[in-house]
C-alpha cells in the first residue's frame, strides 16, 4: 500500500492528505450527450492507516445503499480519520436513472468484472472501478439489497477460510453472517482474487429506503473502519449480540400456484418441519402449506401474496437456536450474491 501521508491520486486528481474532494470519473455520454460519470468522495487522513472503498447501487434499483453511503461520509467520526476512504455512492447510475438493477445493455454489472476499457457498458464500467478505486485500497464493502418485491435481514456475506474477514463480518455487528464461495466475475470475487478483502452487506429492498437496515449498515462500517484501524477510537456501541454464522442457507419455493399469505417474517427462527406460509385458492377451499426443511433464520421473503408455482419465498440461513460453535461444511455448490436465485 502506498504511503498515506503522500497524495493521494485518482484520475487527474490529487488529493492532500486532510482533506476530502469529490471526484467524477467519466464512463460515457447518454444518447443525447448528457456526461455520465463515476462519483467518488475521496477522503484522505492526516494520520497513515488502510484504505477502503465503500460502494452502493451496483445494482441500479438497490437505492438503500446510496444512503449508508450519505450517512456515512458526514458522520463526524471521519473527521480524525487514519487513511483513506474511497466512497461509492452510485456505481450504475444508468440502472439508478431508469429504476432497474441492470445496465443499458440489459447486462447484470455484478457479472461483469473485472472488466474490460474496450468491451460492453457494463464491462467499460465495472473496469472503470477496479481500477480507480477497488485496486487503490486493501478492504471494501459492498452495500446490496434484496431483488424487486422481496426483502432481506440486515447480513453480511463473505467467502470461506479467511480469518481476517470473519473478524470484519463479526465485527460488522449484522443479524446473520453466511460463508460461502464466491461466484465467478463478481465484485468480491474479482478484488478477492487481486488481494483485496471485500465484505457484501445485504439488507432492505429495491427501490425503498428501509431504516433499520440503513442504520446497521452505517453502523456496521464505522465499526468496521475501528477494526481495521481507520477510526481510533470507536464511533459507535458495538453490536448487542453476536451474529449468527451460517455456511448453507435454502429458498424455500411455492408448492402450487395461488394466494400466499405468510406465518413468519425475516429475523425469524424456523425449526424442520414448521409450517411458515399457506397458499390457497382465491376462495379459501384448497391450501398447501409451505414447510421448512432445516433449522434455521429467515434472511430474505417475497412480499408478494400472489405466485404461481416454483416462485421463491422464503430464503432461510441453516442454523441452529442458540447459534451452534461447532464447524459448518464448505459448501459444493456456490451461495449466489445479490438473491441470485434461478
Amino acid at each position: 500500500m502506498m504511503d498515506q501521508r503522500a497524495l493521494f491520486r485518482i484520475g487527474t486528481e490529487n488529493i492532500e492528505p486532510g482533506t476530502r474532494r469529490s471526484v467524477e470519473l467519466h464512463v460515457s455520454v447518454l444518447s443525447n450527450h448528457t456526461p455520465m460519470s463515476l462519483p467518488v468522495q475521496v477522503i484522505h487522513g492526516k494520520a497513515p492507516g488502510p484504505a477502503m472503498f465503500i460502494s452502493g447501487a451496483v445494482h441500479g434499483d438497490e437505492v438503500m445503499g446510496v444512503e449508508v453511503v450519505r450517512r456515512l461520509v458526514t458522520h463526524e467520526a471521519l473527521d480524525d480519520l487514519h487513511g483513506t476512504l474511497l466512497a461509492v455512492p452510485i456505481v450504475n447510475g444508468y440502472g439508478l436513472i431508469s429504476h432497474s438493477r441492470y445496465m443499458p445493455d440489459r447486462r447484470d454489472l455484478n457479472r461483469s468484472f473485472p472488466g474490460s476499457d474496450h468491451g460492453s457498458l457494463a464491462s467499460i464500467l465495472a473496469d472503470l472501478l477496479m481500477r480507480e478505486v477497488v485496486l487503490r485500497c486493501k478492504y471494501g464493502i459492498d452495500i446490496h439489497s434484496a431483488a424487486l418485491h422481496r426483502i432481506n435481514l440486515p447480513q453480511i456475506r463473505i467467502s470461506p477460510g479467511d480469518d481476517d474477514l470473519l473478524a470484519m463480518a463479526e465485527a460488522f455487528g449484522a443479524s446473520v453472517v453466511l460463508v460461502a464461495r464466491l461466484r465467478e466475475r463478481t465484485l468480491r470475487q474479482c478484488a478477492l482474487a487481486r488481494g483485496v478483502k471485500v465484505l457484501l452487506y445485504e439488507g432492505g429492498e429495491a427501490l425503498r429506503f428501509d431504516e433499520p437496515a440503513i442504520e446497521a449498515g452505517v453502523e456496521g462500517c464505522l465499526r468496521v473502519m475501528h477494526r481495521i484501524g481507520m477510526l481510533a477510537k470507536p464511533a459507535v456501541a458495538p453490536a448487542e449480540k453476536a451474529p449468527t454464522i451460517s455456511h448453507a442457507s435454502q429458498w424455500l419455493r411455492a408448492p402450487e400456484g395461488g394466494i400466499f399469505r405468510n406465518r413468519r417474517r425475516i429475523g425469524n427462527w424456523v425449526s424442520t418441519r414448521e409450517t411458515i406460509g399457506v397458499i390457497s385458492d382465491p376462495l379459501g377451499l384448497l391450501e398447501w402449506p409451505v414447510i421448512a426443511q432445516e433449522p434455521g433464520i429467515i434472511i430474505g421473503q417475497s412480499h408478494l401474496p400472489v405466485v404461481n408455482r416454483g416462485d421463491a419465498l422464503f430464503h432461510i440461513a441453516k442454523a441452529q437456536q442458540p447459534q451452534e460453535k461447532a464447524a459448518w461444511p464448505e459448501l459444493d455448490t456456490p451461495l449466489y450474491d445479490e438473491d441470485e436465485i434461478i
